[in-house]
């Protein structure tokens, strides 16, 4: 996203921004018929039945022994979270059917009873599995999609293997170490930097951004300096439809794997790998020459912060901003969540932030002024004691990483525009603790941070207007697109 320092030097205005099961009753009768039975047979009845167990058990053995070549195989492979469910599906297949084979010899050993309930504890067992571990929607939680935790943690290990880069051979200390540029500066806060590492590359065949192979990472469409919003529908409009269900996809992922001790590094490595699985390009990186995949943006810092290998802690907000480029079309949405317990003036700020955008989204329908939606965000923030940035605006997103319209979010604006059906864009309000919302950059020139040190928090959706009203094209599966769900702080805990 733009820096609001080049602050419109260029263009002038805003910017823009898881115990065994018991032995089944009836055992002891069992035996005594069996005794029984061994009396009345004799001998050689008895031969021949052990004969048979003894065939029976090395048929079982060798059949364990191909599904052991199998899961090894399979431990080998580099699969994305995507790709996983349907391995699971193959691999439960196969236990569902060597689980018949067992049933149909415990006939022999168990009796009716038995054997369906030995059936309906197999059956819960493999319905846990298929479960996925957690929830599929988005409204009480973060959504996994399907894939369980164990198959999302063992992605997450292969793909830091797979892209792991100079830090691992650095030591703590020196991994804690400012930047040179940072020799000396004042801080507003708390917050430090740490060691940034080297810029990943996206693989050949991956479709760029007309920034992305550029030194200075200008993008020669947005120069252009387009006034008109552009009206998407048709086969743009599925595009970019699918675009931002491809972002919500991947910050979902990001958000999943982010806790305590993960550093924001390892987060972009993530991110970067979950968009090389989907064959789409991280929009940020190299975007005017910044370096990650995306802003990793924790406690006071207000947007645009660069992932680096500091650890989150327990009580920080982090808000972790999302854009990819698919087909043509970008797409562009952020959360703010909060890292363990956290104090109550963080929790009623990232309230307050998801609110300012929940009203906004409440007044987007064909007729609207544009400069309409600054006045809604910033009457939420003030009366619950926040401030708005005002450096920073909401912007038009498809074709262009940001174009027209400017969606300022504060009152009195002088934003140009009416809504209108096909219209695209975001609302992304970035809302302060107290009453300063001023902002200061650090060295980086890309860190946006208060200037009094206070936190900050933020939320964004990317947004259609429709004949009718809104469709939220960045909402979280399993709610309602025509309207964002009411807060829940939930949804937002890690």
């Amino acid at each position: 996203k733009k820096k609001a320092a080049e602050k419109g030097a260029a263009e002038g205005g805003e910017a823009v921004a898881g115990d065994p099961d018991p032995a089944p009753e009836g055992d002891e009768d069992k035996d005594q018929e069996d005794q029984e039975e061994k009396e009345e047979k004799g001998p050689d009845s008895e031969a021949a039945k052990k004969k048979k167990k003894k065939k029976k058990k090395g048929k079982g053995e060798g059949e364990a022994t191909e599904a052991a070549e199998a899961a090894e195989a399979e431990a080998q492979s580099f699969e994305p979270p995507a790709r996983e469910k349907e391995k699971d599906e193959k691999v439960n297949g196969v236990k569902e059917v060597k689980e018949a084979k067992d049933e149909e010899d415990e006939e022999e050993d168990q009796n009716e009873a038995n054997e369906e309930a030995g059936a309906k504890k197999k059956k819960k067992r493999r319905g846990k599995k298929k479960g996925g571990g957690g929830t599929v929607s988005g409204l009480d939680g973060i959504a996994n999609y399907g894939i369980s935790d164990e198959d999302f943690d063992a992605w997450c290990q292969k793909t830091l293997e797979a892209t792991q880069n100079e830090a691992h051979k650095m030591s703590s200390q020196d991994l804690q170490k400012p930047p040179r540029e940072f020799w000396g500066y004042q801080y507003s806060g708390s917050l430090r930097p740490a060691f940034v590492t080297k810029q990943l590359r996206m693989p050949e065949g991956t479709r760029l951004p007309d920034y992305a192979s550029e030194a200075d990472g200008s993008s020669a469409c947005e120069r252009v300096g387009v006034k008109e919003v552009p009206v998407l529908e048709g086969a743009e409009l599925e595009t970019m439809r699918m675009a931002c269900k491809l972002g919500r996809e991947v910050l979902d992922i990001a958000a999943r794997f982010m806790r305590a001790g993960v550093t924001g590094d390892e987060i972009d490595r993530v991110v970067y790998q979950a968009c090389v699985d989907r064959k789409i390009y991280p929009s940020p990186l190299n975007y005017y020459r910044f370096p990650k995949a995306l802003c990793v943006s924790a406690n006071e810092v207000i947007c645009h912060g660069i992932p680096d290998c500091r650890a989150l802690e327990e009580g920080d907000i982090v808000n972790l901003d999302i854009s990819i480029f698919y087909e043509g079309f970008h797409s562009d949405l952020n959360e703010t969540f909060f890292i363990g317990d956290c104090d109550e003036d963080s929790q009623r700020l990232v309230r307050t932030a998801y609110s300012a955008l929940f009203a906004a989204a409440e007044m987007i329908r064909p007729g609207t002024f544009y400069r309409d939606l600054g006045g809604a965000i910033q009457s939420e923030a003030s009366k619950n004691g926040c401030a708005v940035v005002t450096t920073y605006c909401g912007h038009g997103v498809g074709k262009l990483f940001h174009g027209p319209p400017k969606v300022p979010h504060y009152r009195k604006n002088k934003a140009v525009g009416i809504m209108k059906p096909g219209h695209v864009f975001t609302v992304e309000p970035m809302i302060n603790l107290g009453g300063n919302g001023g902002d200061r950059t650090w060295p980086d020139n890309w860190t946006a941070v208060t200037r009094d040190g206070k936190r900050s928090a933020q939320f964004e959706h990317t947004f259609l207007v429709t004949e009718t009203g809104l469709e939220v094209l960045t909402a979280r599966p399993g709610t309602d697109p025509t309207r964002m769900p009411a807060w829940n702080p939930v949804m937002f805990q890690r």
